[in-house]
Parts: C-alpha cells; sequence; structure tokens
C-alpha cells in the first residue's frame, strides 16, 4: 500500500497559495484493509475514507468508465492493480492530476507542473469529455486563477464545446450548477465564470437568463459599451472590486435580468426592466435553488437600482417609500449592500469605472436622518393607532428634506 498527496493540495502548493484541505490516494489497498486500519467509510459512488486521526480524505485509486449520461453516469473500478498514473488519468485538468510521495517526489505524468509554469487550464485526457460538470469546474477554475494570468488551452475549450453540442449538460442538477457559481463568486475574478460559460456555449443551457443578455444594446450615451452582456460582466468586476460578500457579488450579476426581455421594438431602451426583472430572478432562483437571502438581495437590487441611481432627483417621499419597500427599518443592514450594488452598476461602464457614485452617500444620509425620527417621541406627543405610523412617516419626510435640503 502507497500514499500520495493529490490534487488540490499539490497544485496550490505549487502555486504558492495556502493549503486548506488535504485529499489523499491510496494505491495497493482494498475496503477490508482500509478498515482494519481505522479508516472510516464515507463514499457512496466509490471507496472513500477518513483519516481515524486528521479526518482527512483517502481514496482508493480508481479508474472509471462511462456508462450513462450526466456527471454521475460511471462505473468505477477501484481494485489494488489500480496503478497511480491510471488514477490521474481520470482527473480533469493536468494542473489537478500531480501527486506527492511523503519524500516530496512529485509523480507528474501528464505535465502539470509545465502548464503551472505556462498559466494553462489544459485536460489530461478526451475522456474530459465524458462528464459534463467539467465544463463548469474549468469556468470556476478559470476565474479562480485568473489573476494568476491562467487561461484555458484552446484544445480544452473546444472540448467545452463538444460537450455542451452533446446534450450533457442538461443532465447538470441545479445544486451542481448552484455549487460552482457559488465557488466562482468567491473569486477576484468571478466574471471570468461567465464569459468562459459563453465563449464555449454553456451559458445558454446552465443560465439562460443571463446569456439572454448578450446582443442586446444599451443607451449609448449612458452605456458606452452598448451590449447588455458585456455590461453584466462589468457589474460584476466591480462588485468583486467593493464586496467580499457573496450575497452581494450575486445580486450585482443579475440585477439587469429585465433586459433580456426587452422587445426589440423598444431598444435599446429598456424602462420596464426593473419589474420584469423580477420574475426572471424569481424563476432562475428557484430552477437553481440559490438560498433565500442570495435571491431576496438581488430582488431589491433589480427592483430599485434604477431609482437609486436617480438620487439627486428624488423627492423625500419617495426615498421614504423606497426604505418602506425595502424593509430597512427592521432590516438596516440590507442598504449597504444595495447600494454596493448600484455602484457596482454605476462603474461597470466602458471608461467609466472611476466615476464617483454620489447616489450612495445621498441614501445613506437620507436613511440616517430618517432613522434617528424616534416611534417613542411620536407615542409620546399623543398618537394612537395608525396614526403613529401616519405621524412618522410625516416626520421622516422632514427629517429627510432637513438633511438633503429638499424643497
Amino acid at each position: 500500500m502507497k500514499i500520495y498527496l493529490v490534487g488540490g493540495a499539490v497544485r496550490d502548493s505549487l502555486l504558492n497559495i495556502d493549503v486548506k484541505d488535504k485529499d489523499w490516494v491510496v494505491v495497493g489497498s482494498t475496503p477490508q484493509e482500509m478498515g482494519s486500519l481505522g479508516y472510516q467509510t464515507v463514499g457512496q459512488d466509490f471507496p472513500v475514507f477518513l483519516h481515524p486521526k486528521t479526518k482527512e480524505e483517502y481514496a482508493l485509486a480508481r479508474t472509471e468508465r462511462k456508462s450513462g449520461q450526466g456527471y454521475k453516469g460511471f462505473t468505477c473500478y477501484a481494485e489494488p492493480d489500480v496503478t497511480l498514473e491510471e488514477d490521474l488519468l481520470r482527473r480533469d485538468l493536468t494542473i489537478n492530476a500531480i501527486a506527492q510521495a511523503d519524500n516530496g517526489e512529485f509523480i507528474d505524468p501528464y505535465n502539470g507542473q509545465q502548464d503551472i509554469i505556462d498559466r494553462t487550464l489544459r485536460h489530461v485526457s478526451d475522456a474530459f469529455t465524458e462528464d459534463p460538470l467539467r465544463v463548469l469546474r474549468v469556468a470556476r477554475f478559470a476565474a479562480r486563477f485568473h489573476h494568476l494570468g491562467f487561461t484555458v488551452a484552446p484544445e480544452t475549450m473546444n472540448l467545452m464545446k463538444v460537450l455542451v453540442d452533446s446534450g450533457e449538460l442538461s443532465h447538470l442538477t441545479a445544486e451542481r450548477v448552484w455549487q460552482e457559481w457559488q465557488k466562482s463568486l468567491s473569486s477576484q475574478h468571478p466574471e471570468i465564470f461567465l464569459s468562459t460559460l459563453k465563449e464555449c456555449g454553456a451559458l445558454s443551457i446552465v443560465l439562460p437568463e443571463l446569456n439572454a443578455l448578450f446582443g442586446v444594446p444599451q443607451p449609448e450615451k449612458w452605456h458606452p459599451e452598448i451590449d447588455t452582456g458585456i455590461h453584466t460582466l462589468m457589474v460584476a468586476q466591480q462588485a468583486a472590486l467593493l464586496s467580499q460578500d457573496l450575497p452581494t457579488r450575486f445580486a450585482a450579476q443579475v440585477h439587469d435580468l429585465g433586459k433580456g426581455v426587452t422587445p426589440e421594438s423598444e431598444w435599446p431602451s429598456h424602462k420596464l426592466h426593473c419589474h420584469t426583472g423580477i420574475k426572471l430572478i424569481k424563476r432562475l432562483c428557484d430552477r437553481v435553488r440559490v438560498p433565500n437571502d442570495y435571491r431576496d438581495l438581488a430582488l431589491l437590487v433589480c427592483e430599485h437600482h434604477s431609482n437609486i441611481h436617480r438620487a439627486a432627483e428624488l423627492r423625500a417621499q419617495t426615498f421614504i417609500k423606497i426604505f418602506d419597500k425595502m424593509d430597512v427599518w427592521r432590516k438596516p443592514e440590507r442598504l449597504a449592500p444595495i447600494l454596493l450594488c448600484c455602484q457596482a452598476d454605476h462603474a461597470g461602464r466602458l471608461g467609466l469605472e472611476t466615476q464617483p457614485y454620489p447616489q450612495k452617500k445621498r441614501f445613506e444620509a437620507a436613511f440616517d436622518a430618517a432613522k434617528n425620527v424616534e416611534v417613542k417621541d411620536v407615542v409620546a406627543a399623543g398618537f394612537k393607532g395608525p396614526e403613529i405610523r401616519e405621524e412618522l412617516s410625516k416626520r421622516r419626510i422632514e427629517a429627510i428634506k432637513d438633511k438633503l435640503n429638499i424643497k
């Protein structure tokens, strides 16, 4: 029995990235032997075990043969005669197919170290096309390592297109689509996840609402980049620069979905997109099973971003109506991410990336003024029942007028 460190731990150590999780492959063993050594069985589809002390994952070396559709359509063979090279051959990318022995020696039969040097995401073998999940994984790695200069090898991109054309992506579960998308949100360049999926044709299958934005024009006066899809990628990039919060980054990416269903006869105007986008976001979140906190923030950004952009023109009453709809009186923590998404939307325009966004400070000032109006003071003044809410609103309006010098 021989044990090797494999996969992401080896890759990240070669990239001088902190290694968080370690995975191991065991060559020449059996489930019975692993059990006798105290390892706990956790794998359902193939033999994976937890180390009795470290709780790290140890998998028996295995080969896989395509036997059905989707990313689960494989028959695994995990007998003691499976070699390390055979196990590494089934992996997706060469940079993930490097092993390290306990003496520090690297076993790299598919030249992953050279691809790390060349900053290339390259498939290990043509068996890449047997697993549709690999399209999303490559897109996610492209996003994660973009800041290091990594790009997808042209031949690997071609295989991703083959996978898309095969129809295999339709067998991906909603959970796996969301899992890869969510992981991409934590990268420095989450927009690369979307652009990579767009390039290979997968975006139209897994996230058609986002794909529909490409080729849809916007007024050049406000959007020099014109194309709504390009704008969305730029907003995604700006949101990543402004916030580490994943729901905020998600909301920024989907805020303009309504523009994808604007009738061509109305182009390049999109007057109703704040309303039409709400239904699309709900449908997308239901299908991909996006967590409620992500969905709720995205819906608020979609509904209110145009009004927030017009902050300088708004009446004090309108501020109150928006705050009421956002329910920021009970959930004041909502306001900051909504405004950050709007700032990202403002900055996500060609040549206007560094333009100031005073609307954010204006909304913050309006809320600070309004929230300082105390309910107890209204009650103390003798108001009762429904009168309390009405008087509270009036006082908040006056507070905003005074703060923002609105006549």
